[in-house]
């Protein structure tokens, strides 16, 4: 397609998964992440125009991020905000002021940060589509702590207010919200010591009885980066496996 798409979060996961399918369907790629040898792997693994590694959380960082990102495409199209941590499911009382503020600065601020920086490039390449990674806990508890879920809550109502502001501007928001997904920001949740009792609850609950692969969000990213998708605007899409019906 030949468009140019910034993709955070880039190094594994589903974010890996993201930048790969926009590089099979022959766009060109800017990486971001805040993990450079592993970001550097994957750039050379899907021959990505560019990988740059920041912090999400810092917004000075972030807006040099996306200019060097634009810089190396050529114009901006398409924005997706994956970069995202967990908490642990840690409860209020127990979630420090450090937790807090890494959580709510890479999982909100991040995006706003990015898509802070990147709308003018997008209004100036004559418009595009914003896709923001969410999560159920974007609905419901239970999928995350407190940090966790304040913070997922805030990408959906981030991403409503993105969709009416520029929507008429010609770039459209939406959010995916995945449930529970194997990615290289869960994995350890498997491992013997990060197992735990919301993991095998989240297994036994879902009515597909299995975790995600990062591809099948993956898909649906890149959908509603299309013009398939250009009646989409403000929408919130839930890829749970059926967890938030049970």
């Amino acid at each position: 397609m030949d468009r140019g798409v910034i993709v955070t979060g880039a190094a594994s996961g589903i974010g890996k998964a993201v930048a790969t399918l926009f590089a099979k369907a022959g766009d060109r790629v800017a990486v971001l992440d805040h993990s450079k040898d592993t970001l550097q792997q994957v750039a050379g693994e899907i021959g990505a125009t560019a990988a740059i590694d920041v912090d999400v959380s810092d917004s000075a960082a972030v807006t040099a991020a996306v200019a060097t990102a634009k810089q190396a495409l050529g114009s901006v199209t398409v924005l997706c905000n994956v970069a995202g941590v967990l908490d642990d499911y840690t409860p209020a009382t127990e979630t420090s002021d450090e937790l807090w503020n890494k959580v709510i600065g890479v999982d909100l601020s991040g995006p706003f940060f990015t898509a802070r920086a990147a709308i003018p490039a997008i209004l100036e390449a004559g418009g595009g589509a914003i896709v923001n990674i969410a999560s159920i806990s974007s609905f419901v508890a239970g999928g995350g702590g407190a940090a966790y879920t304040a913070a997922k809550h805030g990408v959906l109502g981030l991403t409503r207010q993105l969709a009416f502001d520029y929507g008429s501007k010609g770039i459209r928001a939406n959010a995916v919200c995945p449930g529970a997904t194997r990615s290289g920001m869960t994995e350890y949740l498997f491992s013997e010591e990060g197992r735990n009792e919301h993991v095998d609850a989240a297994i036994a609950g879902t009515p597909a009885g299995r975790w995600a692969a990062p591809e099948e969000i993956a898909r649906l990213v890149l959908w509603l980066a299309s013009d398939e998708a250009s009646f989409v605007h403000g929408a919130a899409y839930v890829v749970d496996g059926g967890w938030t019906i049970a």
